[in-house]
């Protein structure tokens, strides 16, 4: 992955739907991943990959004009003129991709807003074709919603993590509802039984803060600081992982390896990586809004998508070891050997093939070569 992230402690200190922003963004805001490319498949525009090279260099005394940086990023991510945001409309649709943040920059409106007029928490989901009320006064809160008689039946492409999403019930209790674990599979056309709603009493109830929350995720690394709309998203992706239970750490090691061998990946390799990007950590989010345990950034996890054949939500460590695993099996497959694949999961496979690798991306090889051996 890009080196704008933080590292694991033991490496390099790193730091669903997912907050992503469409903001514009520097050009070392791309990520790398979003650019490797399956062996099938076209190389990702030149322009594109000469806005990553320009990143990766700066820190070794490659310096890029001033002149020539709005050739190399795309018009879409750099307008020269930033036009007026739209009237927001009363009531808006979610499109796939969308995020309050990303929805509130687009009318010019306080995500809080939104939140509040929703009947929303920072940590909620929204879902495509979801109704948001963008004006007027908040609305009183609708009860969660339940299936008749308290089962909900799997269907095609579920997840544990969505269905509590979806029906609004902590993961947790969904889990102890039904006898299951973080690990556990689920299979279409079988029931859930749904856990009984709780609710506090009256007086425990404690009016939600007008004060923006407080941050979990900073906006620098390695000297470079990112974006407020980048950094907002990444903060908002770390508070839904903090409020959601995860997998530990030996069970993420199985969720990886198994997620390997079912896609044709040495494991070894997978799990190296794994513990090189997060230490296993599906909490992990860095301030360029890499996510969980392969750190994939939503950019990446929509390629990932497109591989796979299915959309992969990166806060679901299923899911996320699934992106990861499924961007390294295409580099391996584009790759003249194991070391550029692995140098295209940290570079970008187009510039490691145009430039070679940069110093900081040999260092990355040679810690993936030798994590392996931990995990033989």
């Amino acid at each position: 992955m890009s080196a704008h992230r933080q590292a694991h402690p033991a490496a390099r200190t790193k730091l669903p739907a997912v907050a992503v922003t469409t903001a514009a963004l520097p050009a070392v805001v791309l990520s790398s991943l979003a650019l490797a490319q399956p062996a099938a498949a076209a190389p990702a525009p030149e322009h594109v990959q000469g806005a990553i090279t320009a990143a990766r260099s700066a820190r070794q005394a490659e310096i890029v004009p001033a002149s020539e940086i709005a050739a190399m990023v795309p018009s879409r991510l750099a307008p020269a003129v930033v036009p007026a945001a739209p009237a927001a409309p009363a009531d808006y649709s979610v499109a796939s991709g969308d995020t309050v943040i990303g929805i509130a920059s687009k009318y010019g409106l306080e995500w809080q807003r939104i939140l509040q007029l929703n009947g929303l928490q920072p940590s909620s989901l929204i879902f495509p074709g979801q109704k948001l009320r963008l004006t007027g006064d908040p609305a009183p809160a609708d009860p969660a919603p339940t299936p008749s008689g308290g089962a909900y039946q799997i269907k095609p492409g579920d997840t544990l993590y969505g269905i509590a999403a979806k029906l609004q019930v902590p993961l947790g209790d969904l889990l102890a509802a039904n006898g299951l674990s973080l690990t556990s599979v689920i299979y279409a056309g079988r029931s859930l039984t749904l856990p009984a709603p709780t609710v506090a009493p009256a007086s425990s109830v404690t009016p939600a803060s007008a004060a923006p929350p407080k941050a979990l995720v900073g906006n620098s690394f390695l000297g470079f600081t990112y974006p407020d709309a980048v950094v907002a998203s990444a903060n908002e992706n770390k508070r839904i992982l903090n409020a959601s239970p995860v997998p530990t750490r030996e069970q993420v090691k199985q969720i990886v390896a198994d997620t390997a061998r079912s896609m044709g990946v040495d494991p070894a390799l997978a799990l190296a990586l794994a513990y090189h990007e997060s230490g296993f950590n599906q909490r992990a989010v860095s301030p360029a809004n890499a996510i969980g345990i392969m750190q994939v950034v939503p950019s990446s996890a929509q390629w990932a998508s497109d591989l796979v054949g299915r959309k992969l939500n990166p806060l679901d460590p299923r899911d996320n070891a699934t992106a990861g695993v499924a961007i390294l099996r295409a580099l391996l497959a584009a790759s003249p050997n194991q070391d550029l694949a692995i140098a295209g999961y940290y570079q970008g496979q187009a510039s490691v093939a145009k430039r070679g690798m940069f110093d900081d991306t040999k260092d990355y090889v040679t810690a993936i070569n030798a994590n392996m051996k931990l995990f033989r």
